[in-house]
């Protein structure tokens, strides 16, 4: 039913099957408008049912699952509405960050990105999607890490499942991916200082999905709600 993952250690069993939950629902081994079942997925996790049933409550405040009475909880459909407000945050955060990284990047911290983006670009060309989300995520997480901002950079996660299920999605179904140009680019405006640079490519990067609505509307027309 799921694909999962070991348990880290010390992690409490809720905090396990909230991140294992949320994980198969922003990678889609979860589809919008799965019936998600306490028993299967306590089995699968090897966990009770306790720690299941409070990871999906916290999983609907995130608005990632939806309970009808009567009926269960299903996987929630991605709601636009709830992109849009995540690209926002994302896109106000990360500029501010590029801007201070253009002041005080290191040789070796320019190094660690370039390396980054050089693995992106090997998966990218060997149709290894997975890699490349795994690679993106952490070039992202990279520039608020190098700015001492981890905390910050944890709460912005915290809203970015829809978002991030539009990511997947593009990366499946857009035939000109422009994730390695995008990070290159904004990783040579960052290098050069350029802060309006940095501030035009962050924009565009991030607002990438609006130009791919129409595209995954037609080819996932189950998987998003109607705002």
């Amino acid at each position: 039913m799921i694909r999962v993952r070991d348990r880290m250690a010390g992690e409490t069993a809720k905090a396990y099957a909230l991140r294992e939950i949320s994980e198969n629902i922003i990678s889609l081994e979860l589809k919008p408008g799965t019936l998600v079942s306490e028993n299967e997925l306590a089995k699968a996790l090897g966990v009770s049912r306790t720690p299941v049933r409070e990871a999906l409550q916290e999983l609907q405040k995130s608005q990632l699952i939806e309970v009808f009475p009567q009926r269960g909880s299903y996987v929630a459909g991605i709601s636009f509405e709830a992109v849009e407000e995540a690209a926002f945050l994302r896109r106000t955060l990360e500029i501010a960050i590029a801007e201070e990284l253009c002041d005080k990047i290191t040789f070796e911290q320019l190094e660690q990105l370039t390396e980054n983006i050089g693995l992106q670009e090997y998966y990218l060309n060997n149709g290894m999607s997975s890699k490349i989300m795994d690679l993106d995520n952490q070039f992202h997480k990279d520039l608020f890490l190098m700015c001492g901002k981890e905390r910050t950079y944890n709460i912005m996660q915290s809203i970015m499942g829809h978002f991030d299920r539009i990511r997947i999605l593009s990366l499946h179904t857009i035939k000109d991916i422009k994730i390695v140009t995008d990070h290159r680019a904004i990783l040579e405006a960052i290098k050069s200082g350029n802060k309006q640079a940095v501030r035009d490519l962050i924009s565009r990067h991030l607002m990438r999905y609006k130009f791919d609505k129409d595209e995954l509307e037609k080819n996932y027309p189950d998987y998003f709600k109607s705002n």
